[in-house]
Order: structure tokens, then sequence, then C-alpha cells
């Protein structure tokens, strides 16, 4: 751990007694942190983050909490001392998923998406998607939200940096303009969402509940993060079922979910290159051909 960052933490929590380092993800480092007063904090770190990444992080833990359905790490707070950004908050003691833990969790995310509600989609700042920064800005009509800040956004990403060709444009393109069809009879108020809800996000505490963490919040369609969730796998079916025992999805959701997974597709396309071109092209030929 970097000497700057060491005495800014003791700085707020007193002298350091141990640094136990786990898996920051591809961007930062992380570790946990026990203090001589008996105080754990995790830990991540990084010199070349984005000035507003661990803040945006912050605020979306802090929306998950005061929501009160799923378990976050608290008292998350970010800063920066040295030229070295950072992000303290609980350490969350792990323990193993008893046999119905995806029940649990399908249910809790349920709860979470039918109480959040808001009339407008976005947050009330910008984020980041993985390294992707994520616009945010606020919009009543969520078909325009879904092509300008979602797959407008990524699709134009993917143009700039060369990692899209005519066919991904050109397909792309159609998808936009014909988005309507499949969004547009969507009439549920927009719900908190996680974000990025794969199998690396979330835990398992002591007491056998899910935390979510390293969240990209907004409010928007419940169902790209059911989405997500689907793209990767690593989520029993259980957690399905009980999603669906305390909230239904409306019929037309499988189409309406390949799209919110065309959004993560051209996300990683867009993070770690061409490997990925072939799974958004195969939804894109799937919904317009």
């Amino acid at each position: 751990m970097d000497a700057v960052l060491r005495e800014t933490l003791e700085d707020g929590f007193g002298p350091v007694s141990r640094v136990e380092p786990v898996g920051g993800g591809c961007i930062h480092s992380a570790a946990r942190i026990r203090f001589a007063s008996g105080t754990i904090r995790f830990v991540k770190w990084n010199r070349e983050a984005p000035r507003d990444m661990f803040s945006a992080e912050a605020a979306g833990l802090r929306a998950l909490a005061a929501a009160g359905c799923v378990r976050v790490p608290g008292d998350a707070e970010a800063g920066e001392r040295g030229g070295i950004r950072y992000l303290v908050m609980e350490a969350v003691d792990e323990g193993p998923r008893p046999p119905r833990f995806f029940e649990s969790f399908g249910r809790r995310l349920a709860a979470l998406h039918r109480r959040s509600r808001s009339d407008r989609h976005g947050f009330d700042g910008d984020n980041y998607l993985g390294a992707t920064p994520q616009p945010n800005g606020w919009m009543h009509d969520g078909v325009e939200f879904v092509r300008v800040r979602r797959l407008g956004h990524q699709l134009a990403l993917a143009h700039e940096r060369g990692r899209s060709d005519s066919t991904l444009d050109r397909l792309g393109d159609r998808l936009l303009a014909r988005l309507e069809e499949w969004l547009g009879g969507f009439q549920e108020p927009p719900s908190l969402l996680h974000g990025d809800l794969w199998a690396g996000n979330f835990l398992c505490d002591r007491e056998g509940e899910a935390v979510l963490v390293d969240p990209a919040v907004y409010y928007g369609h419940r169902e790209a993060d059911l989405a997500m969730t689907r793209l990767f796998g690593g989520f029993d079916e259980s957690f399905y079922r009980a999603y669906e025992e305390v909230w239904p999805l409306p019929a037309g959701s499988e189409d309406r979910i390949a799209i919110h997974q065309l959004y993560h597709l051209l996300n990683h396309l867009n993070l770690f290159g061409g490997s990925y071109r072939g799974g958004c092209v195969r939804v894109l030929r799937r919904l317009v051909g």
C-alpha cells in the first residue's frame, strides 16, 4: 500500500495493524485494512481513476442502502490525497451461501425494484460501467433514454474507438430507429437499478444474505438488471422464480431483455475488444435482421 494512502487512513482510523490484499477487479487495487482499534475497512484505490469515479460509486451505494431492500457495504466515503483516489467502506464478513440464498436474493431484488421508483429515467449524477463513462442525465421518455444514454452512447464509443464495422453500425442504427417497437409498450415507472448485476458484483454475508457491490446505479427499466444476471450466468433458477413471485415480468420481456443485454455486450466490446463483436451482431440480427 502506498505510504500516502496509509497515512490518510491512519488520520481517520488510527494506526494500521494489518493489510490484507484482495482482488479489486480489473481496474483497482484493493485491500482489507485492520486498524489497531479493531476497526476493519475495505479500501480500493487507483492513481489513474477518473476524479469522480469513486464518489459516483459511493453515491450509488448510498442510494441502494436508502432503499433498504438489499444490503450494501455501509459507510462508503471517497477521497483523494497525493494523487491517489480511493474509496473506503465497511468490510463485509462473508459466509457460505445457505440453500435458499438465491430465493431470498430474488425476492429482495424484486422488492428493491418495486419500492424504489421514479417518474424519470437516469440519476442525479453520471457514473461508470466498469471503466466506461455512463451518462445518466434525467429523461422522462424511457425509450429515448435507452436510445441516447445507453445503446446510442455505446455504439458511438465503438465507432470512435474503431471497435465497430459497417455491419455493426448499420444494424445498430436500425435498432435505434425501431426501438419504440420493443420498449414503447413498457409502461412501468423506472426503478432503482444496481446497473451492473453480474455474479462478481454480489457477496454472501455471514447471515446468508446477498450484499450488492460495485454498482452503476440509475433509474430505468427493471428488466435491465435481470438482463445482466442472465448474460454471463451465475444465478440459480430459484432466483428468477422468486423474483417473479414477488413481481412478475410483463409480456414481451424476452426481447426487451435482449436489448438490455446488448448494452452490456457493447460495453464489453468497448472495454475488451473484438471478441465481443460477434455477440453484439447476433443480438442485433435477431432483433432487426
